[in-house]
């Protein structure tokens, strides 16, 4: 009994590599965030299988379920609506336990949307800290505060609800700091803005803030 942690693509589908085609297609049921979502990939690929939804909701009520499904067969394969599983994503609990089950757990690597936007930032990235989702409300000035103290370069992915607020936070707290925004990374409308935050604050057209975002931090300058 195996379960394979599948990344697939982060918006142009044709990112998925063959061997995650190959996997889904051996998987006698596959494990999703959101089987809508989900659909779309394998009606593309023409994959056939019975779609099992994990996500932030049903997590925990689903594990002992769905590992007592996977012990009934050969090869089930997780994956989420972008990139790779349990990355700021549902699975990392559910793989847990897993493990503890004594179920087998197999990598098949691919896109992601961090990984994206590190190699096109132009910034030094041989060391650097991912923070994923800053925290909405409570504890966010906090995080950002410390953030502010990192010396290396940092990652921070942000909904499209809260991108001119956190500019204006990385103004308030991070003026000095070198800023790259990745939107819609490999998607039709995929863009990249560069520069301070008070500069990017004037530069992304509200009218843009659409979609999904990355945010690379560069490295605090020695003094």
């Amino acid at each position: 009994m195996k379960l394979f942690i599948v990344s697939t693509s982060i918006g142009n589908l044709e990112d998925i590599s063959f061997r995650a085609i190959k996997t889904l297609k051996n998987s006698d049921f596959i494990i999703c965030e959101d089987t809508r979502i989900s659909s779309i990939l394998l009606k593309q690929y023409e994959i056939k299988k019975d779609l099992v939804s994990l996500n932030a909701f049903n997590e925990k009520d689903k594990i002992k379920y769905l590992i007592e499904r996977i012990k009934s067969v050969k090869n089930v394969s997780l994956i989420s609506d972008a990139g790779t599983p349990a990355i700021s994503d549902p699975g990392s609990v559910f793989i847990s336990e897993c493990l503890k089950s004594g179920i087998d757990i197999i990598p098949v690597p691919g896109a992601s949307a961090l990984l994206s936007a590190l190699v096109v930032s132009g910034l030094k990235i041989n060391s650097f800290i991912f923070e994923g989702f800053l925290p909405q409300k409570k504890g966010r000035e906090k995080k950002l505060k410390e953030l502010a103290s990192e010396k290396q370069t940092i990652i921070v992915y942000e909904s499209v609800y809260r991108v001119e607020k956190l500019l204006l936070e990385l103004k308030k707290f991070m003026p000095d700091r070198y800023i790259i925004v990745c939107k819609e990374l490999t998607k039709k409308f995929e863009d990249v803005w560069r520069g301070y935050p008070d500069e990017l604050i004037k530069m992304i057209p509200k009218n843009k803030i659409k979609g999904e975002f990355v945010f690379i931090i560069s490295e605090k300058e020695k003094q």
